[in-house]
């Protein structure tokens, strides 16, 4: 490896502990869950998912593992709450 890539690790290696440096604004994740396989979008600040709990609730075990998984990272508002007394 060259001296520049050298340097570039280095740099991602320390962006990658500030957190706050990214903002997450759309993903799509598939989330293999205990009984089957959900996709989860996080698109314009809202969660969706296809499992059945989410239908009804607004909120999931899926969409909530995300939210911790990527803490700091999302956009302002979009933690349901449910999650800030997990963490």
């Amino acid at each position: 490896m060259h001296s520049g890539m050298i340097g570039k690790v280095e740099k991602a290696r320390r962006y990658a502990i500030e957190r706050d440096r990214f903002d997450i604004m759309r993903l799509e994740v598939t989330v293999r869950g205990n009984n089957d396989s959900h996709r989860v979008h996080l698109e314009d600040g809202k969660w969706s998912c296809g499992c059945d709990f989410f239908e009804h609730n607004s909120t999931c075990a899926h969409t909530m593992a995300l939210e911790i998984m990527f803490d700091g990272m999302l956009p302002n508002g979009i933690y349901d709450g449910a999650t800030s007394s997990v963490a």
